[in-house]
């Protein structure tokens, strides 16, 4: 998010000086780091959590269409930066891979038989490929059908345009390029608190994490993307907005395969159904994973529970974390939510023995003995009020900004880096409403369908995902 953020206003406005401050070493070591992050580019293909059934039996697919207009948004961003010369080689942090949505049982076979044919019926779906036949399916993904029960009702649908993205090396990419075009740099920093200042600048606290020396930066605006760090700073930053927002961390770990041989036989990314109570961050899926060159596979996420907002956090995060605003709120969303306690603490109990045993239910014949549990990242899922007043756990991302624009930060999870370009786009419009018509001409050439749905518009859908096809080296 913040790397996307300063290159975008560093194209924007290259004169306007930029400091960037980071806790760790380099760029996208949090949640953005590939093995932090499952590395889908959520265009809403193969994730059944955005296409819920309501309560009049229909499959809804408002939410799908919106995460896909904004990867769509996405991918014409890094075309133009791959174009201009911002990113490298598009094979560094993109590749193309199916989507697949896989499902067993007759009730969920039904569901997502409905969901086809609703998906189908949308432009941006209208590909969509569907299968309840082993054989076929078999042809799609081979580890999913290879010694599964012939008699198992089972069903898939499939999407050949998606792709799996290494958000690290696209964070550092864009760091790089902010690093060449000026902008002050500082790794190894800790943002450690913000504060108004009486000429209405923003004082940053810095803390020099190898030198011990803390300093103060003042910016007219500034962004706080430290993903579970941010909800800590807003709250330091004291504004209004932030007020009622609290923060619940869910953590992870996946099994990824040693076997390369193993690894070679799947070529996509499968999702399932969630558990009961399970957030939609913790939905099993099986994929072909493209980190450094290298290809993966994993399995997961095994969800845990953890009271730190980050890796690299404290124990402390979730307690401290804790005001009179947000305490009614939070309490109300534990009362509401004890399926998802009672889920997590079942995840945290599991023995490696089960792991395996929930892998075997996607790869029916897998060798526990060739898969290594690995820890992946923390998400902090918000807590806010809705407009009843009443606590929600709420999935997703939240733009939080001042009333004056001043100063924003950015609470959630999933669907998150995949939509970094629409977020901050966002965010221009929200923070620098004087300077918005200014760019419009050129946030037009960096993203043609700026301000347009292609939902509404096929024939510019269609130019659009050819053209970024092309030069993403996705249609390879």
């Amino acid at each position: 998010m913040s790397t996307t953020l300063g290159a975008l206003l560093k194209e924007l406005q290259p004169e306007w000086e930029i400091a960037l401050f980071e806790k760790l070493d380099q760029a996208g070591q949090e949640s953005s780091d590939p093995w932090n992050n499952a590395g889908t580019g959520h265009t809403a293909y193969c994730e059944l959590n955005y296409t819920p059934r309501g309560s009049d039996g229909a499959v809804s697919t408002a939410k799908a269409v919106g995460i896909a207009e904004q990867f769509h948004v996405s991918r014409q961003l890094w075309s133009h930066w791959v174009n201009n010369g911002t990113l490298g080689s598009p094979r560094t942090f993109i590749n193309a891979l199916p989507h697949i949505s896989f499902v067993w049982g007759e009730k969920n076979s039904q569901y997502l038989r409905d969901r086809y044919e609703a998906m189908k019926a949308q432009p941006l779906f209208s590909h969509i490929q569907h299968s309840e036949d082993h054989e076929e399916i078999g042809s799609w993904a081979p580890l999913l059908t290879e010694g599964r029960d012939p008699q198992q009702q089972v069903a898939a649908s499939k999407f050949d345009d998606g792709t799996d993205v290494d958000f690290g090396s696209l964070s550092r990419q864009l760091s790089s390029h902010l690093d060449a075009s000026g902008v002050e740099l500082h790794f190894g920093h800790e943002v450690t608190g913000l504060s108004r200042g009486t000429d209405g600048r923003w004082q940053v606290k810095v803390k020099d994490r190898s030198a011990g020396r803390k300093f103060s930066a003042s910016a007219r605006f500034v962004f706080v993307g430290a993903g579970g760090g941010a909800l800590g700073l807003l709250q330091a930053a004291g504004i209004d907005e932030i007020k009622g927002f609290g923060g619940f961390p869910v953590s992870g770990q996946f099994l990824r395969v040693t076997d390369s041989a193993v690894a070679e036989k799947h070529h996509a990314k499968v999702y399932g159904l969630a558990s009961v109570g399970a957030p939609p961050m913790s939905v099993p899926h099986l994929d072909t994973r493209f980190v450094e060159g290298r290809r993966s596979l994993m399995f997961g996420p095994y969800a845990g529970f953890s009271t730190n907002f980050l890796k690299s956090g404290s124990f402390l995060d979730l307690p401290l974390s804790v005001r009179p605003h947000n305490l009614l709120p939070m309490m109300q969303v534990g009362k509401d939510n004890t399926d998802l306690v009672t889920y997590l603490v079942k995840e945290v109990l599991k023995s490696s023995k089960k792991k395996v045993e929930e892998l075997h239910r996607f790869y029916p014949q897998a060798d526990g003995d060739q898969w290594e549990l690995i820890t992946a990242g923390q998400r902090v899922q918000v807590m806010k009020k809705n407009e009843d007043g009443k606590g929600v756990l709420q999935f997703g991302t939240e733009l939080v900004a001042a009333g004056d624009g001043s100063i924003a930060g950015l609470l959630g999870a999933s669907p998150g880096a995949s939509t970094a370009p629409s977020i901050m786009l966002r965010l221009l419009e929200r923070c620098f409403p004087a300077q918005v018509e200014g760019w419009k001409t050129k946030l037009e050439e960096m993203v043609p369908s700026y301000g347009r749905l292609l939902t509404d518009e096929p024939q510019l859908l269609s130019e659009i995902a050819a053209s970024t096809n092309k030069t993403l080296q996705l249609d390879a």
